[in-house]
């Protein structure tokens, strides 16, 4: 996979062939796909130009930045390009999907601690190295956690466009923001004094959470209630009677992440010291244990696209307009189809 960075990939849609949908969002189709001269399955994002607000140049830019970031961590593109009225974005193949399309398909729950601990010793590598170059994420999350066939962990989507690979969960920018923020630090939501790398850290202890109940907290509340909660309330967490099957280390690292006052939270580097990190094994841990097994990654996709379309036909008359539809399908399945990939 590595040496497939040191290839010269084509910049034509003629030199790919698309096979399956593997994800979608509100502007952007996600296929599995084969780059014909090099003989590679890889990852394809085409992006509807029309359906999307932000300038293309914008979009080239932060694209350019996906190519030029090198960590094991961090999934990269290859290239990109246009083909008519869209934007392809090609990426190294993640087999094993995401951490939420895993999670939909066979861990509603949430998934064990020794798997929590180990996928999130991974992203927070990932963390430390974009935080070391001065960026920041801004949108972790488990659908944005992808994993390989051999257990490998990379974290997906940094600095590309809200509008490109967002699902509708949140449309992220500095300044504004749009739908559900249940991952999004109380310091974004209030926009007084701007953010910095700390939000990622809220953020992170959001999918800690997210990844042992099989849903981020909040996520079944409308936008609007959701940030007067992450406000008003106290931080979530891991209860210590309802949550007895996780350590107490675990919940102690969820703790120093969930902390309102951004200065109060530890850095990415040093939360990667945390005793909670020691449980973690080696990633191809992961490849026998939520890897095993389970369907390809087109077919899980294809499962959870007919359940959005029966939960639709089943409410329609519930909910009324679409719009409104879609929104509980959102909240009531935590339905993320471009989280897949």
């Amino acid at each position: 996979m590595e040496q497939a960075y040191r290839k010269k990939f084509p910049l034509s849609s003629k030199d790919y062939k698309l096979y399956e949908e593997v994800g979608e969002g509100v502007s952007a189709t996600v296929y599995r796909a084969l780059c014909i001269p090099l003989n590679v399955i890889v990852a394809i994002k085409v992006l509807d130009l029309e359906k999307c607000n932000n300038d293309l140049d914008g979009i080239r830019r932060e694209v350019q930045t996906m190519i030029l970031i090198e960590h094991p961590n961090v999934l990269r593109a290859h290239c990109s390009f246009t083909a008519e009225h869209s934007l392809w974005v090609v990426m190294p193949y993640m087999a094993g999907g995401s951490c939420l399309g895993i999670m939909k398909s066979d861990h509603p729950e949430g998934l064990e601690e020794t798997v929590i601990a180990t996928l999130l010793r991974e992203v927070l590598k990932a963390l430390v190295y974009l935080h070391s170059q001065g960026h920041i994420h801004r949108d972790v999350k488990a659908g944005n956690i992808l994993i390989d066939t051999n257990g490998a962990v990379k974290l997906a989507d940094f600095g590309v466009s809200a509008c490109m690979f967002d699902t509708g969960d949140r449309q992220r920018s500095r300044n504004t923001f749009v739908g559900t923020p249940c991952w999004m630090a109380p310091e974004v939501m209030q926009q007084l004094h701007g953010y910095d790398f700390k939000a990622d850290i809220w953020s992170f202890g959001i999918t800690a959470l997210e990844l042992a109940h099989g849903h981020a907290p909040f996520s079944k509340y409308p936008p609007m209630k959701v940030l007067l909660m992450t406000l008003q309330n106290a931080p979530p967490g891991l209860d210590y009677e309802r949550d007895k099957r996780f350590s107490k280390s675990f919940k102690e690292m969820v703790a120093a992440c969930l902390v309102k006052d951004p200065k109060k939270r530890p850095s990415s580097e040093k939360l990667l010291k945390h005793h909670f990190f020691k449980h973690a094994k080696s990633y191809d841990y992961l490849a026998k244990t939520i890897l095993n097994g389970i369907p390809p990654l087109g077919e899980r996709f294809k499962m959870l696209k007919a359940k959005e379309a029966d939960f639709l036909v089943q409410n329609k008359d519930m909910y009324g307009d679409k719009e409104h539809l879609l929104s509980q399908v959102n909240a009531i399945l935590s339905f993320n189809s471009l989280g897949f990939y």
